[in-house]
């Protein structure tokens, strides 16, 4: 009962990072929005398995129609525009997050938060939504690449405050312990 009522959290708090008014950059249409901090911390504070359930959940409650994205958005539709790559992404990013800090949990800092929040936030958010963003706006990948370069800076400061939090919620509150942690 206790991993549901987690996973739930999780998708909740990832909802609730929609408030944040979405920066839509006029090259690339890809909205910046505080959401993509929702599968760093589900991953991050819950592990891979939770983490990964508690996006699974949030974007089949997209999928259903709430209005759960940046802007209100949601519904089937979302899956086949320009960022629906990152949002199935939000998936992988939160079992890569939630697998590293399984796995590095002993010896976990600010520090290595943060780079395991880039490698899964940034890289593997990157590695799955830049290539569907190609295919749908039928661009180069090279060029969608690029028009994605805009928001690193934005994705590094996500990658701060998730790490920050990670290791505080760890110190405090453990929730990967155990079974969970490798």
């Amino acid at each position: 009962m206790r991993d549901v009522v987690l996973i739930a959290l999780f998708a909740a708090i990832t909802a609730g990072l929609a408030i944040f008014p979405p920066l839509v950059l006029p090259v690339v249409g890809v909205p910046v929005t505080a959401q993509s901090l929702g599968p760093m911390l589900a991953g991050g504070v819950l592990g891979a398995r939770r983490g990964g359930l508690s996006m699974l959940l949030f974007l089949a409650l997209v999928a259903m129609g709430l209005p759960l994205l940046a802007g209100g958005r949601g519904g089937f539709g979302v899956f086949f525009g320009p960022t629906a790559g990152y949002l199935v992404g939000w998936v992988f990013v939160a079992v890569v997050i939630g697998a590293l800090v399984e796995r590095f949990w002993d010896g976990l800092n600010t520090i290595k938060a943060m780079a395991i929040c880039a490698v899964g936030g940034i890289g593997v958010l990157y590695a799955v939504g830049i290539p569907w963003s190609a295919v749908v706006a039928d661009i180069p990948a090279w060029t969608a690449l690029v028009g994605s370069l805009p928001f690193f800076v934005g994705d590094a400061i996500k990658c701060y405050i998730a790490a920050v939090v990670i290791v505080t919620v760890k110190r405090s509150y453990p929730i990967i312990s155990g079974a969970y942690a490798a």
